[in-house]
C-alpha cells in the first residue's frame, strides 16, 4: 500500500440536522466524496451551538462544543489518535467560539495530519481579530480551497496567501435534469402561476422586503405572479428576536395589498424537497443586501438547476451571473427589481437562453465533479506533507499541562439581581436588601455582559441583566449636574445628588464598552448618547482612578467612534493629567502616582497602557508599563504568588504594605492590566503575571484558600488573616467574573499568536 494513499478522512464543520448553510454543505460534501470513494473510512466532527447537540447520523464520531476551548483540543487528540490521513475543515467566522472564531486555531495547530480548509467567507475589510484568525488559519492549513477566482485574489492580495497553496473549487450543487417548471407546479398548488422563489435561512440581510415592495408593479403587469419565500428563520435570529422579521414581512405584504401573491414556507427543507421547489420556479430572486458575500449556496443551487436569476450584485452573484447567465439589479431598489423581472417575463427567448446558459455552466459545479476536485486537493496535500517532517504526538504529564480556567456559572450573579439592578452586598449568598444598589456594581455588571457577548455567550437572562443595568445607569445620571449618582436605596430613592468621581468613571467605562464592543444593536446608540453627556466633566475631576476609568471608557468608545473630537480631546487631557501626576510624585524607589497605593490600583497603569497603544502619548505607555512593573513586585509574595495590598491600611510611602484584607478587586484589576501589557509588548512575562493574579481566586494565595465558590459561581468578599470572608457580594463576584472573561478573551487572542511567543520563560503558561 502506497505511503501517500488516503485511507481515512475527517470532516469538521457544522453538520445536518443543524439548520445552516455550512451544515448542508458539509453533509453534501461528505456524501459526494464517500460515493466517489467508498473504500475510504470517514468520520464527521460537527460543532454544536447548543448543549444538547443534535440527532446526528452514525458518521458523526466526535462533537465539539462551540464555546468550549478545551473541546477543540480534545477533538484534536481524537483525530490524532484515530490516525486520520486528511482533515477537511469548513470555515466561517461565526460557527466557532472565541474572538472571530479563533478557537478553531487550537484544533488545527494541534493536528498532525494535513488540513484542507474550505473558506466560505473572505472579507475585504476584516477587523483585526478577523484578519489575525484568517492569516493564522491559512498558515496552518496545508491547502486552502475557495469557490471563486475573486476569492483567490482576495486571499493573495489581502492576506498574503501564496497562490501555490490555493485551489478554486466551485460550490457543489445537486445534479438535476433541466426541466420545464409547469409540470411541477401542481404539487405546490401554484399551477397556472408565474412563480418566483427565494430560499434560505431568513434574516434581515436577505433584502426580501424590497422584493415584496416590487410586487405591486409586477402584479399589475402579471396578475398571476406569486412569490414564494422558502426557509426557516435563522436560528440565531430566532433566539434573539423570535419571528419579528418574518412577521414584519407578512405585515408589509398585507400593507402592499399583496397577501394573495406571497407565500411563506417557514421550514428548513432537505435537498430533495428543495430541488422540487427550485424546479417549480420560473424565476429565482436573491435581493441580498450585503455585497461582501463571496459564496452563496442558494444561488449556486438555483443556477445549477437552470433557473432564470435576478439578483443584487453581491460578489458571488457578480461572478456567477456574468456573460448573460443572469440579471443584476442595484441593492435595496424595488423599482429596479420590478423593471427587470417584468422585462424578463416579457422576453421569453431571452429568459430561455439565460436558463440554458446557467444550466450548462452549472454542470461543472455538480457534487460529483466537486468531489473529484476535492480528492485531487486532498492528494496534493498528502503528497506535500510527505516532504515535511511530521509533528510527533505528544502525551503531556500533569506537570507539563497548561492551567485551565473554571467553567462559567452565573447562578449567584443572577440571584443578586432584581428588576431594578444588582444589589451591592450579600450575607453569605443571600442578597442584602438593606444596603440597596450602587452605580459602581451595576456598571461592572453591564461591562461583564458586553464581554460575555464577545465570548459568544448570551441568552435571555444575560440580555435582561444588560437591559436592567443599563436602565440603572440611565436613572443614575443627574442631567442637571452631568454626574452619576451612586447609591440607591431598596426604596428606589437616591441617597445623594451626585456620587463619587470613581463611580462616574466606572459608569463611563461601561458605556464606552457598550458603544465599542456590544453585539446588541440597541445598546450602542443609547450608550453613545449618555456617554457624550457624561464624558465632558471628567477633566475637572481630581481622582486619578476616575481619570483612569474614564480613559478605559474612551478607549472602548474609540473602537467605534475613533474620530470623536470631544472624546479625543478628553483622552489627551486625562492622559496628560496622569502622566503629570506620575512625574510629580514618582521617585527611583516609589514609581507611583500618589504617596499611597490604595484600591483598584492596577487600573491606573492599565489606562495609560491602552492610551499609549492608541497613540495618544508614547510616554503614557512607558509610565504605564513602568508603574505596573513596580506594582507587580510589591504584590508578589516571597513564594511567588499574588498578594493583593490589604484594604486595612493600604500601602503608604515609607511603610510596608498592609497584608489583609485582600480584596478580589485588586486581583481583577491586575489581571486586566497585565493582559493589556502583553497586548502592548508581546512579552510573555505578562501572560505569567496575569495567570498568577487570576490564580489568587483559585487558592494560590497566602492562605491557600479558594475565593471562587464553584457551587454558586460567586466569589467570597476577601481574604482575611485566617479565613475568607464568606459573604459573596456583587463587587467580589463581578471581580472574579470579569477576570475570568479577560482570561478567556486572552486565550482566544493567543490562538492567533505563534507558539514561539509563549516561550519557556512563562512559568505557568495559559492554555492555547
Amino acid at each position: 500500500m502506497s505511503q501517500c494513499e488516503i485511507r481515512k478522512i475527517a470532516f469538521v464543520g457544522d453538520y445536518l440536522p443543524r439548520k445552516c448553510g455550512i451544515a448542508t454543505f458539509t453533509h453534501d460534501m461528505y456524501l459526494s466524496i464517500a460515493d466517489r470513494r467508498p473504500d475510504i473510512q470517514y468520520c464527521v466532527v460537527p460543532v454544536n451551538d447548543r448543549q444538547e447537540g443534535y440527532d446526528y447520523g452514525p458518521e458523526v464520531r466526535f462533537e465539539i462544543a462551540e464555546q468550549d476551548l478545551a473541546s477543540y483540543l480534545r477533538a484534536a487528540d481524537f483525530l490524532n489518535f484515530a490516525n486520520m490521513d486528511i482533515v477537511s475543515l469548513q470555515h466561517e467566522y461565526g460557527i466557532f467560539g472565541g474572538a472571530a472564531g479563533s478557537h478553531i486555531l487550537s484544533l488545527v495547530r494541534n493536528l498532525r495530519m494535513p488540513v484542507i480548509t474550505t473558506l466560505h467567507t473572505i472579507l475585504r475589510d476584516p477587523c483585526p481579530d478577523q484578519r489575525r484568525v484568517m492569516v493564522q488559519l491559512t498558515e496552518l492549513s496545508t491547502r486552502v480551497v475557495v469557490m471563486t477566482d475573486r476569492a483567490r485574489t482576495f486571499l493573495q492580495e489581502i492576506y498574503g496567501v501564496p497562490a501555490t497553496k490555493i485551489d478554486v473549487i466551485a460550490h457543489g450543487i445537486p445534479d438535476t435534469d433541466f426541466v420545464d417548471p409547469e409540470p411541477f407546479k401542481e404539487q405546490l398548488g401554484v399551477e397556472g402561476k408565474i412563480v418566483a422563489l427565494t430560499f434560505g435561512l431568513l434574516s434581515p440581510n436577505k433584502g426580501i422586503e424590497y422584493m415584496i415592495q416590487a410586487l405591486p408593479k409586477i402584479v399589475e403587469a402579471y396578475p398571476n405572479f406569486v412569490y414564494i419565500v422558502l426557509g426557516a428563520t435563522h436560528p440565531e435570529l430566532l433566539r434573539q428576536q423570535g419571528e419579528r422579521y418574518r412577521l414584519s414581512l407578512e405585515r408589509l405584504a398585507r400593507n402592499c395589498g399583496m397577501s394573495e401573491h406571497v407565500v411563506f414556507y417557514n421550514r428548513f427543507v432537505e435537498l430533495d424537497e428543495l430541488t422540487g421547489f427550485i424546479q417549480t420556479a420560473d424565476l429565482y430572486v436573491t435581493p441580498y443586501l450585503n455585497p461582501a458575500q463571496i459564496a452563496s449556496g442558494t444561488l449556486a443551487y438555483a443556477f445549477g438547476c437552470g433557473r432564470a436569476i435576478v439578483s443584487t450584485p453581491y460578489w458571488h452573484a457578480e461572478d456567477l451571473l456574468s456573460d448573460g447567465r443572469g440579471i443584476l439589479v442595484p441593492f435595496a431598489n424595488p423599482q429596479a427589481l420590478a423593471h427587470e423581472i417584468c422585462g424578463l417575463l416579457a422576453d421569453e427567448p431571452r429568459r430561455a437562453l439565460m436558463c440554458h446558459r446557467a444550466y450548462e455552466a452549472g454542470r461543472a459545479m455538480v457534487w460529483s465533479r466537486s468531489a473529484e476536485h476535492y480528492l485531487e486537493t486532498f492528494q496534493k496535500a498528502r503528497l506535500s506533507r510527505q516532504l515535511q517532517p511530521s509533528r510527533p504526538l505528544v502525551v503531556r504529564t500533569l506537570a507539563e499541562q497548561q492551567s485551565g480556567l473554571p467553567s462559567w456559572k452565573l447562578d449567584h450573579l443572577e440571584s443578586l439581581c432584581d428588576s431594578t439592578g444588582i444589589f451591592q452586598h450579600a450575607t453569605y449568598t443571600i442578597p442584602n436588601f438593606d444596603e440597596g444598589y450602587c452605580t459602581d456594581d451595576n456598571a461592572r455588571a453591564l461591562l461583564l455582559t458586553v464581554l460575555l457577548g464577545e465570548l459568544g455567550r448570551g441568552g435571555h437572562s444575560l440580555r435582561r441583566m444588560a437591559t436592567t443595568t443599563a436602565a440603572f445607569l440611565q436613572s443614575a445620571f443627574n442631567h442637571d449636574r452631568k454626574r452619576f449618582r451612586n447609591f440607591l436605596g431598596f426604596d428606589r430613592r437616591w441617597r445623594e445628588i451626585t456620587g463619587s468621581e470613581d463611580s462616574h468613571g466606572r459608569a463611563l467605562w461601561a458605556l464606552g464598552a457598550c458603544v465599542g464592543r456590544s453585539r446588541r444593536t440597541d445598546l450602542p446608540p443609547w450608550a453613545a448618547t449618555l456617554f457624550e453627556m457624561a464624558v465632558a466633566p471628567t477633566p475637572t475631576m481630581t481622582s486619578p482612578r476616575a481619570w483612569a476609568f474614564s480613559l478605559l471608557g474612551i478607549h472602548e468608545y474609540g473602537r467605534r467612534f475613533g474620530g470623536d473630537r470631544l472624546a479625543s480631546q478628553t483622552r489627551e487631557a486625562l492622559t496628560s493629567l496622569l502622566v503629570g501626576l506620575y512625574e510629580q510624585t514618582a521617585t527611583s524607589d516609589w514609581r507611583w502616582f500618589e504617596e499611597i497605593v490604595s484600591y483598584d490600583n492596577a487600573r491606573i497603569p492599565q489606562a495609560l497602557i491602552v492610551s499609549g497603544r492608541d497613540g495618544v502619548d508614547d510616554r503614557a505607555l512607558e509610565v504605564g508599563l513602568e508603574s505596573l512593573s513596580w506594582l507587580i513586585e510589591r504584590q508578589r509574595a516571597p513564594l511567588g504568588h499574588f498578594r493583593a495590598i490589604g484594604c486595612h491600611g493600604f500601602y503608604h510611602k515609607g511603610s510596608e504594605p498592609a497584608q489583609f484584607d485582600q480584596q478580589p478587586l485588586e486581583a481583577c484589576a491586575t489581571v486586566s492590566a497585565c493582559v493589556e501589557a502583553f497586548r502592548a509588548t508581546k512579552e510573555p512575562r505578562w501572560l505569567n503575571e496575569a495567570q498568577t493574579a487570576f490564580d489568587w481566586f483559585l487558592g494560590r494565595n497566602d492562605l491557600g484558600l479558594d475565593l471562587y465558590d464553584p457551587s454558586t459561581g460567586g466569589c467570597f468578599d476577601g481574604l482575611q488573616e485566617d479565613r475568607v470572608n464568606r459573604n459573596q457580594g456583587a463587587e467580589s463576584t463581578l471581580a472574579f467574573l470579569l477576570a475570568l472573561a479577560e482570561m478567556q478573551l486572552l486565550q482566544s487572542s493567543l490562538n492567533g499568536v505563534h507558539q514561539e511567543c509563549v516561550s519557556d520563560s512563562v512559568r505557568d503558561p495559559l492554555p492555547l
